[in-house]
Order: structure tokens, then sequence, then C-alpha cells
């Protein structure tokens, strides 16, 4: 198994960056010929979710997401968290995450991630800005 990890620093409270390319080149330089490759994030306020890569799109899924999780509820989760020591204050993030899923796999076959034409990975941040790490795994031969 080859693992790396990649690292971002997110710019905003709400953000999607395109993971593809980077997420290509480790899966090159894995040396994996046949298996598969996951990328996972390791944050429960982020997601990584596969779709095309359109600005349009991206305002879409994000304006979606909004409607589902409005930042204006009375959430349980918006309150005084004794084990954190402090006030919690990104329900909308854990509920967009959850949406988004947090990983996602694609088949690796001769060197290459198999994907179809139009499906990026995204990397989505919801509780920005923060410093994010996402997993990357390619397991095979």
């Amino acid at each position: 198994m080859y693992v790396k990890t990649i690292s971002l620093r997110t710019k905003a409270y709400n953000e999607m960056t395109v993971l593809t390319p980077r997420v290509e080149e480790i899966v090159a330089e894995s040396g994996v010929c046949r298996g598969m490759v996951t990328v996972l994030t390791k944050h429960t306020t982020t997601g990584i979710t596969v779709n095309e890569a359109l600005e349009c799109l991206e305002s879409d899924i994000r304006n979606a997401l909004a409607l589902f999780a409005p930042e204006d509820r009375p959430y349980s989760h918006a309150r005084m968290l004794r084990d954190y020591g402090s006030t919690a204050g990104n329900p909308t993030g854990h509920l967009k995450a959850m949406l988004t899923g947090n990983h996602c796999h694609f088949p690796v076959v001769d060197g290459e991630m198999i994907r179809g034409g139009a499906q990026d990975i995204w990397f989505c941040e919801f509780d920005g800005p923060a410093q994010r790490n996402i997993l990357v795994l390619v397991e095979g031969e």
C-alpha cells in the first residue's frame, strides 16, 4: 500500500477544490499497476465528492447544500461543549459533510486512475479557513 497526504490550507468558510490532478500524480508515483485508489478526508466538517469540475456546477452544489443546511437554524450543536471548552459553531459543516461523504474510490489499471471523462474529485471545505489533510491510499500490485 502506498499512502500519501495532501495538505492544504483552505481560504473560505465554504470552499471546493479539485484534487484530481494531485491524485493522478500520486497514483503515478506509487508504482501500482492494477488496484484501487482511495481518497479520504480526515475531518468531520469536510467532504470528498465526485462530480464535474464546472464553475456553474460548483455554484449549484453550494446553493443546494445551503438549502439543506441553512446557517440561520437553531441547531443543537451550536452551543457550549464542555469537552472542547468552547462553543461549537459548525453544525452546518457536519451536515454538509454527511451529504458529500468523506471518501471516494477509483480503479487503477495500467498505472492510471480510471474515471469517467466528466468525473473529478472535489475536496469540500465546510468550516474553514483551516489546515486540512486528505489521505490518498493506492493499493494493488
